[in-house]
């Protein structure tokens, strides 16, 4: 039988800046499938949003940020 010492150690979660962030937008109305694709700027996902209700009448959206995390050892 073999012994084992297990240690815990503390870790943080922080944005990553160098990852960049992303801002997308997809339509929520009924058996609509568009999309806006990713931007870099929250303006230009929410411009299409209003293109998009201004060409369909579509007024419901869901919208979508990401961005990239990074974990560090707290020690």
């Amino acid at each position: 039988m073999s012994r084992s010492i297990v240690r815990f150690v503390d870790h943080t979660i922080t944005h990553a800046p160098e990852g960049g962030v992303t801002f997308e937008a997809f339509c929520a109305a009924y058996r609509c499938e568009a999309a806006s694709g990713a931007f870099g700027e929250q303006t230009d996902a929410l411009d299409w949003c209003l293109r998009h209700t201004g060409s369909t009448g579509h007024t419901i959206f869901r919208r979508v940020v990401t961005d990239h995390a990074r974990v560090t050892r707290s020690e």
